[in-house]
């Protein structure tokens, strides 16, 4: 086999593959290149995965694996990293013999999409239970209270205790009239009633106490004097 020139070809069928996203890095002793890669859902600063994928040949690639490694890594853990590098360390020795860095290439682009699925479910995930969380403690512990919230509070205490005083302090200051006193206090109604159901049918009347029983203008049979 001649390692040069299956190498020389596998190069110019990534340029025309990944043209304008393959940059190579070196052609001596041997070529050394780097190929971006993102999940579908990447989004720069915002969500998905993004890095960079480097190939360095060696002197007899495609017989022996290329040296590989990640660079410019963003959403990715230095352990996920190393999980995505083993990946394709494995796959690289499944393919000893014949020409690899495409069959590379897809197989880290699968497994960013399946990673960044996952990460994303994760998110989901924790912040339902962040949520779910929340919501208890505060169902436990009700509202938090805050300066801002106390002295919202205090401000709308000392107004309504304010007017509590002031209704109390003019309630204090009014005088009733006669018929406020009467109506307010019902056992002012209820003693006539009462005096009259003790007496019974009659109204006992002292005759000494009128000089001339004629003033009173009754009659006879309208009251029962002290005498009977």
């Amino acid at each position: 086999m001649d390692h040069q020139e299956e190498q020389n070809n596998e190069i110019e069928a990534l340029d025309s593959i990944y043209c304008g996203e393959m940059e190579i890095l070196t052609t001596t002793p041997h070529y050394a290149f780097a190929i971006p890669i993102k999940s579908d859902d990447y989004e720069e600063g915002v969500s998905g995965i993004h890095c960079r994928l480097r190939f360095d040949y060696t002197s007899l690639y495609p017989e022996e694996v290329p040296l590989i490694d990640i660079e410019d890594v963003e959403n990715l853990e230095v352990e996920v990293m190393e999980e995505l590098k083993d990946h394709l360390l494995k796959q690289a020795q499944e393919n000893i013999g014949m020409v690899m860095i495409f069959t590379l290439v897809s197989a880290a682009q699968e497994w960013i999409n399946l990673k960044s699925d996952d990460v994303r479910i994760q998110k989901i995930k924790r912040e339902e239970e962040k949520k779910i969380r929340e919501e208890e403690e505060e169902r436990i512990e009700g509202t938090r209270v805050t300066v801002e919230s106390f002295l919202n509070w205090k401000q709308s205490f000392d107004l309504e205790i304010g007017q509590l005083f002031k209704k109390d302090k003019d309630d204090k200051n009014k005088k009733l009239t006669g018929k406020e006193l009467f109506m307010q206090d019902k056992s002012l109604n209820e003693s006539d009633l009462k005096f009259l159901e003790e007496g019974g049918e009659y109204v006992k009347v002292d005759e000494s106490l009128f000089q001339d029983l004629d003033d009173l203008g009754l009659d006879d049979d309208e009251f029962i004097s002290d005498e009977s």
